[in-house]
Formats: C-alpha cells, structure tokens, sequence
C-alpha cells in the first residue's frame, strides 16, 4: 500500500519544517510506503530550499511542486494530479503528525472496507487561549474533537471530513472530482469550505468514512487568530461559502427569501440573548460571543447567495497554472 502525503504551502518556511520533521518521526508500518509531496503555492520566502534541503533526510521520497495560481483548491488539485498512490493524505503546512499517524492509517484500511477517514486535530497554542473562545466555532482555528471513540463519518457524524487530517483512496477522489476553485481562498477573501464540499460530494457517492480518535495532528493556532476580529471575519465568510455552495446544491430544509430559515432562528435567538443578558455580570464572555457569531453567519449566508459574484479567471491564470513543475527535492 502506497500513500501520497500532500502537503500545500505558502510563505510558511518554519512551520513547515516542523510538519516535515513529524513526517521523518513518525513510525511507519511494514507494508506501507510513504511518499510526500509540499505543493508550494506561490510562496515567496525559503520554501524552495527547505525542501531541497531535508530531501537528504527522506531517501528520495520527498517532492517539490510549484503552482502559481494562488489558493489552496488549486494547489491541492495540482498535487493529487501529480501523484499516483493507492491513499491520498492531507494535511496542512502548519501542522505536525502524531508518531502512529502512519500506522493508524495502515490499520484502518488493512481492517476495513471504507473510502476515507478522518481524526482529531489538537491546537497547539502560540498563545494561551482567550477567556470568550466558545465550543461552538472551535472550526475557526481548526480545532477537531469528536471524543475517543470510532464513529462513522457519514450524515449523522456532528461536522465534516477536515482537509487538514484527511486521508482518502484515490479512487474515490477520482470519483468525487477536483476541489472547488470557486471556494478558493486568497488574501482579500477567506473563502473556504472546500473540504465541506468535497465531503457533502463524497457522502452523496456513498463513500464510507470513519473518524478515528488515534489519527491525531497538532495544529499551531497563531495570535492573531485568537482575535474576536478574525472570529466575526471567519464566520461571515463561511457563511458566504456556504451560500455560494447552496446556490448549486440546496439543502433538503426550509427557506425564507433563499436562506434557510433555521439560520433567521438562530440569529434572533442569538440577537435576543445578547438583549437579556446585557450588563449581567455572571454571564461569561464566551457565552454572549458565540450568539454573535450566529449572526455574521446568517449576513454571510445571505451575501453569498445572492450577492456574492465569483472572481473570472484573468488571462494570465491559464499561463500560470500551465507553469506549475515538479521535481524530484
């Protein structure tokens, strides 16, 4: 069994060299072969040499490829186009692998007959984290934690197939198709979603997944993430994901005006809650803040759906992803 470790990146040199060093310490199981391949996407600072210089340490199994269209979706699509192995692993540059990473994934699928799966993803904290953090938008930062038990990752499953600890046959991303560059994030949008997509496409395939609490990554959580500024900036553009994704595939809930009316309820609840409790002094930061969320994810919602408009291609987009190369780090 092979497996393709995907790795897209931008202008993050020492993060990434931590996430490589994980990958180099990880225990890997007989019978599986691991391949790694960083995607730089544009990246400006020493990406190029890290990775030429820590091929040393992977014995030729450590790739290079550069793609100049900006986003994650294209750098992700270009990497798994680039690649040929039975698996496909997905994490992100400002990650780092558990040591049984490698082996929780050769047991799952030596064991079971399923299409991906997916774990935890623990933050690991720049900074301690603030007193209004609320457990109900802990996807901001990326953190994952379904509890310690294996559960299937299908429609009952209480979030989605994160891109940041994903692995999946190959044959069934072949299946699903590319990610969505419609959803694609740059710096003037926080797009995002794209792994909600993927994951709502794979499920309507029948794919079979598995959430597998032993399948841990460490994710680092920046300081200015923790930011009640970021948060609202997060959630708004989730929200306009999320609107633009609706426009192709409504969901089977009832509408008002194009959005889903359980998102006018939530944001009123939320609305009403923040009046009851102004200037109550027992009630906690966190508490008030994530009723407030609810209401820049129902202005989002509502701008993506009707509003938003997809940026076209520029001429120079097609040139830029025909330049993308790899090589052999």
């Amino acid at each position: 069994m092979t497996i393709d470790v995907i790795i897209p990146t931008h202008n993050r040199e020492p993060l990434l060299a931590r996430a490589l060093n994980s990958i180099r310490a990880a225990q890997i199981p007989d019978g599986l072969e691991v391949r790694v391949l960083v995607v730089d996407n544009g990246s400006t600072d020493g990406t190029a040499r890290l990775v030429c210089q820590e091929a040393a340490h992977f014995g030729g199994t450590l790739h290079y490829r550069f793609v100049g269209e900006p986003g994650k979706a294209y750098a992700l699509n270009s990497g798994i186009a680039a690649t040929a192995g039975d698996l496909v692993g997905l994490i992100d540059d400002d990650e780092e692998i558990d040591r049984g990473w490698f082996s929780c994934i050769y047991s799952a699928f030596t064991r079971n007959d399923i299409d991906f799966i997916g774990g935890k993803c623990l933050p690991r904290w720049e900074v301690p984290a603030p007193t209004w953090l609320t457990h109900g938008y802990l996807g901001v930062i990326g953190w994952v934690d379904a509890g310690d038990v294996v559960r299937p990752l299908d429609r009952t499953y209480p979030g989605i197939l994160m891109g940041g600890n994903a692995v999946l046959r190959r044959e069934i991303l072949d299946r699903a198709g590319a990610y969505s560059t419609s959803l694609n994030r740059t710096a003037g949008r926080l797009l995002g979603c794209e792994d909600e997509d993927m994951y709502h496409r794979l499920l309507a395939l029948g794919a079979r997944g598995l959430y597998l609490p032993n399948l841990i990554i460490h994710h680092f959580v920046p300081q200015e993430r923790l930011t009640k500024r970021y948060f609202r900036k997060w959630c708004f553009w989730r929200g306009v994901s999320r609107g633009l994704m609706d426009r192709q595939r409504p969901a089977p809930v009832v509408y008002l005006a194009g959005v889903p009316r359980y998102l006018y309820g939530r944001a009123a609840r939320g609305l009403l809650h923040i009046v009851r409790v102004a200037g109550r002094t027992a009630v906690t930061p966190a508490a008030v803040f994530v009723h407030e969320l609810a209401m820049w994810d129902l202005a989002g919602f509502a701008y993506g759906k009707h509003l938003y408009r997809v940026p076209q291609p520029r001429p120079t987009e097609s040139a830029s992803a025909k330049s993308a190369h790899s090589t052999a780090a």
